[in-house]
């Protein structure tokens, strides 16, 4: 009788644990969701009065748009390129031995602790000397990298749980190799590319410490333009952004888990 006690008090500390941690993060979302509705023109908590008209400042403030069609397009790009060579990648380290495979897997993944602004600032550094310009490209390049380790690990999590007996079989039955990827492999790891790919394009989107060294007037995100922003004001538009951020981000990740299954692809389910 004790012992169960004893469980049950340890179950219900646990949880009055977990739920304090929640709170303790989801407190500084709760004040900024609030402000963003204030009617003054200087950011305060608690409100004094409630307005929406921070939320028609946010979506019609140029820079904002500006920054939110061209971190558009650097996402699509760097998202989609992300994809196609992070699998590629993926498929060929999984799935072959070849020299250095290990060094290479390190040399990928090191963007993961390796700080965002370090690598913007060298990018920086480098296209500096090298007299290039700091266009989209450099841009897309950029969060390319930053993105790839996601994709890495979206991909491997599906090879991991592909029969490879199927792509055997293909082998066994003549299919060349490249024909086995493209017409087994590929297809059976979809839903893990298609993980990869969305966490590669929230994550590119979001993307804010390297594109601050990087991005110029004509290519900076919403990120960049939020920042400067900032710098000049202080009123509530970037928290009613903020809430616009957070709901759609929040949104597509509801979406893509309850069609896709994302713990699955990214093995975080305790089954696999």
């Amino acid at each position: 009788m004790t012992r169960s006690m004893n469980d049950k008090l340890m179950m219900l500390t646990g949880r009055l644990l977990v739920a304090a941690i929640l709170i303790f993060v989801l407190l500084p979302t709760v004040v900024v969701f609030i402000s963003s509705f204030s009617s003054t023109s200087v950011l305060f908590f608690p409100p004094k009065g409630w307005s929406l008209r921070w939320f028609e400042r946010a979506v019609s403030y140029d820079d904002f748009r500006h920054g939110f069609w061209s971190g558009l397009i650097v996402t699509a790009w760097a998202s989609s390129l992300a994809v196609l060579v992070g699998a590629s990648l993926a498929i060929a380290i999984e799935r072959y031995s070849f020299p250095c495979k290990q060094v290479l897997e390190g040399i990928l993944l090191s963007p993961l602790f390796i700080p965002h602004f370090t690598i913007g600032l060298g990018l920086l550094m480098l296209v500096s000397q090298l007299n290039l310009g700091r266009g989209y490209p450099l841009v897309i390049f950029c969060h390319v990298v930053l993105v790839l380790p996601f994709v890495l690990r979206s991909v491997y999590v599906s090879l991991k749980n592909l029969e490879q007996r199927i792509e055997l079989a293909a082998a066994s039955l003549g299919a060349s190799p490249l024909r086995v990827v493209l017409t087994i492999t590929v297809p059976l790891i979809l839903p893990g590319l298609f993980g990869g790919w969305l966490f590669a394009a929230i994550l590119s989107f979001n993307e804010f410490t390297a594109s601050l060294f990087i991005t110029t007037q004509a290519t900076q995100t919403l990120p960049v333009a939020m920042y400067n922003y900032v710098r000049e004001f202080a009123d509530p538009t970037l928290a009613a952004l903020s809430v616009i951020y957070i709901t759609v981000t929040a949104t597509l990740l509801i979406i893509a888990n309850k069609f896709l299954g994302l713990g699955k692809v990214l093995n975080v389910d305790a089954r696999h």
